[in-house]
């Protein structure tokens, strides 16, 4: 071998040495992204099939962090089905609060969802101050730790405890999802927060009939049991299930001929119907000029404070058109308790809407919810 091919093939090899150390290291290429980006698609599109449609009407430069964080809350809700006891769930969650940490301190774990955050992150340094980053940990590390503190799928002591998970979970998400368009106004947490609430609510009705019937076993790869993933839970609040009469025990049993379930779940769906009815007048009255019609009560709060310009009545109606697509949240959960009534609030009889992007469409084209 010539001198020269000598040195070509030394220098091939030291390029394929480097390439392997850079991959180690975490260098993550545009092929990963991709791929990362498929992997989410691919889980929203089975898992969260709601999240799936809107995500097409967030502003494009948003969509990547929508994704991420979507997939992330799906497998956070995910955890109580597929650990076999709350160690491991914990150590999962520990895992995802790690995750996040070092992505955002530039060095994302090489798993799909931290790519894709990771992306996002870079992107809105670029188009936004560094507020918006840093708001969207805030959210993040509040999701997580929500999550981790209902685990167990324990019901909710009152009504208003079911409200506080919402806000701490579904409104956040939407609180993130303006953060990366980026929107910053107070008029439009404010709707998010109403929003969220009643997608929370309703996530737990839907939830009724998934975690109240019994839960399968978790098998090794060699096929051997090793625990059941969780038992059976119903998450109503205690106070609005003792109002009713209603008892976990014949919800276990009985399924939707426990007495006093209608009337339980009833009482819940109003509640998130309330909230979209509020989301829906504050709307309409920013859209007119006027004042919202009552005060935001998170106002104030970490990552809840504005600047003069930020969030005022004079933008409303621009923060409202640029941001709406995090709003669409609002319509699979009017879909569900328009068709929730019709089974005369029985959870056990809802079916699934074909005509959920029909909605998603008109409202986006109305800009109503």
């Amino acid at each position: 071998m010539s001198v020269t091919r000598s040195l070509r093939h030394g220098l091939r090899k030291a390029a394929s040495r480097l390439h392997t150390r850079e991959h180690r290291r975490g260098i993550v290429t545009e092929a990963d992204v991709d791929q990362a980006r498929n992997y989410c698609l691919g889980q929203l599109r089975k898992g969260d099939y709601e999240a799936y449609l809107i995500r097409q009407f967030v502003p494009k430069p948003a969509r990547d962090a929508y994704d991420a964080l979507r997939t992330l809350n799906l497998e956070l809700a995910r955890l109580p089905e597929t650990v076999s006891n709350p160690t491991i769930g914990r150590m999962r969650i520990q895992f995802w609060r790690d995750a996040v940490n070092n992505t955002f301190a530039g060095n994302p774990p090489r798993e799909p969802i931290s790519i894709v955050l990771h992306n996002a992150i870079t992107g809105l340094a670029e188009r936004s101050a560094m507020g918006s980053a840093k708001s969207l940990k805030f959210w993040l590390l509040r999701l997580i730790t929500t999550r981790e503190q209902h685990m167990d799928n324990r019901p909710f002591p009152s009504l208003s405890a079911l409200e506080d998970y919402a806000e701490n979970t579904y409104s956040t998400l939407m609180y993130m999802t303006l953060a990366v368009v980026p929107v910053r106004s107070m008029h439009m947490d404010h709707l998010a927060s109403h929003i969220g609430k009643a997608c929370g609510i309703v996530a737990t009705l839907r939830g009724i009939p998934v975690l109240s019937a019994p839960s399968h076993p978790i098998q090794s790869r060699s096929g051997v049991d090793v625990g059941n993933t969780r038992p059976s839970a119903l998450m109503l609040p205690l106070d609005v299930m003792a109002q009713a009469g209603l008892r976990e025990e014949d919800v276990f049993r009985r399924g939707p001929d426990a007495e006093g379930l209608q009337d339980a779940v009833f009482s819940v769906a109003t509640r998130a119907n309330d909230h979209l009815i509020t989301a829906r007048e504050m709307l309409k009255n920013l859209r007119s000029g006027r004042n919202p019609g009552h005060a935001y009560e998170h106002e104030g709060e970490t990552e809840h404070v504005y600047t003069d310009d930020e969030g005022r009545d004079g933008g409303a109606a621009l923060d409202i058109r640029h941001g709406f697509g995090a709003l669409l949240e609002a319509v699979p959960a009017a879909e569900y308790l328009s068709r929730l009534e019709g089974a005369d609030f029985d959870p056990f009889k809802v079916k699934t809407s074909w005509k959920l992007p029909w909605r998603i469409w008109q409202a986006l084209n109305k800009e109503t919810i």
